[in-house]
């Protein structure tokens, strides 16, 4: 019996295939294609990155202009931290002011630096550069071996010669 059933559903007729067909009527008309009213995940995220790599071009295309004001602000701060460091550099290890003098240095230093790091105009200078990583190196070495320890003589000519090439920047103005 169950391959009588079997033949039954396989010995189907050939129809010709159907045709839909049309009819014009006034009932209803047709429905239009349903819209899209919300975004969709992927179309929010396309965005959003779109948006962000926009922003991040934009930054850099037209950095912000360091105002005549500003600039003479930061080569006066500069070349006042510069001096502080040579002075606090050169005196000698007997002398009974150098922890004071190197507390000064380590104020102002980090005024320095925490005032001019976030200017985005500044991080690209020549001076900049210099003078942050001379300040990271005295204050490094008082931070690790104390404020009376005198700097080895290799440290003290390195950080001398970013001083003087930071000053060589400031004076062309990088």
């Amino acid at each position: 019996m169950a391959s009588a059933s079997a033949t039954a559903t396989l010995l189907k007729p050939n129809l010709p295939p159907h045709k839909p067909t049309i009819i014009a009527s006034s009932v209803s008309p047709p429905l239009p294609p349903p819209r899209r009213n919300h975004l969709l995940r992927r179309d929010f995220l396309s965005l959003a990155a779109t948006s962000t790599l926009l922003t991040q071009s934009i930054q850099f295309l037209a950095p912000a202009p360091v105002s005549a004001a500003e600039d003479e602000e930061y080569i006066k701060d500069t070349s006042a931290v510069i001096s502080k460091v040579r002075s606090t550099l050169s005196m000698q290890k007997t002398d009974p002011n150098v922890a004071d003098a190197v507390a000064e240095l380590r104020e102002a230093s980090n005024s320095w630096v925490a005032k001019y790091r976030k200017e985005k105009a500044l991080l690209g200078k020549a001076s900049f550069r210099d003078i942050y990583s001379a300040l990271n190196a005295v204050s490094g070495h008082y931070v690790s071996f104390g404020p009376t320890a005198p700097i080895p003589a290799k440290r003290k000519a390195r950080i001398l010669e970013e001083m003087e090439t930071a000053e060589k920047a400031l004076t062309r103005g990088r």
